[in-house]
């Protein structure tokens, strides 16, 4: 039983050992030609401004320390060549025993691309600026505002929000945003 559907899983690796997995990965699609069945492999990381010295030096933030994503179809021999890629030490939503991984809803994986700017999946919504919304998740959970600016490109809206009293212009996630019907 194959299933031909592209999905992404999360691999589990040594922390800080991501980025030689993923090379370590990569040359192994490439030597023994599996790309039709491993696509993208992905650090999910971001950059990070850090001052050191006196100086800003911009660094890149690994979001999920130990973890990998792979976009593939989940064939015996893809799954059996990452499992045993040096630095693997597993899938994770395998109930192990031989079970293969679930994979990541489609939900997940689109909020992580979106966060380091990979997303290739646009959301469409019904708000525009100056419209008022409610905003769904997070530690604004609840709160409403009106929209400032939206940014089609990061898929993200300033929301203007009362906040201590004052209004304060908070960047929200198209996908975590509701219009309110006045």
């Amino acid at each position: 039983m194959t299933e031909s559907k592209k999905e992404w899983y999360v691999v589990n690796t040594y922390a800080g050992h991501e980025n030689r997995v993923k090379e370590n990965l990569q040359r192994r699609v490439d030597t023994m030609g599996i790309s039709d069945y491993l696509f993208r492999i992905l650090v999910a990381e971001e950059p990070e401004i850090e001052i050191k010295n006196g100086k800003k030096v911009e660094k890149m933030h690994n979001l999920f320390p130990g973890y990998l994503f792979v976009e593939m179809i989940m064939t015996d021999e893809a799954w059996y060549i990452v499992r045993n890629t040096p630095g693997v030490t597993g899938f994770i939503g395998s109930s192990g025993g031989g079970a293969k991984p679930f994979p990541v809803s489609p939900e997940e994986i689109d909020s992580i691309l979106r966060r380091i700017g990979m997303s290739d999946r646009k959301v469409s919504v019904n708000f525009t600026t100056g419209d008022r919304v409610k905003i769904l998740t997070g530690p604004f959970s609840g709160i409403e505002g009106s929209i400032d600016a939206m940014n089609d490109d990061t898929q993200t809206a300033t929301v203007l929000c009362i906040l201590f009293g004052r209004e304060t212009p908070t960047e929200i996630a198209y996908n975590d945003l509701e219009k309110v019907e006045l």
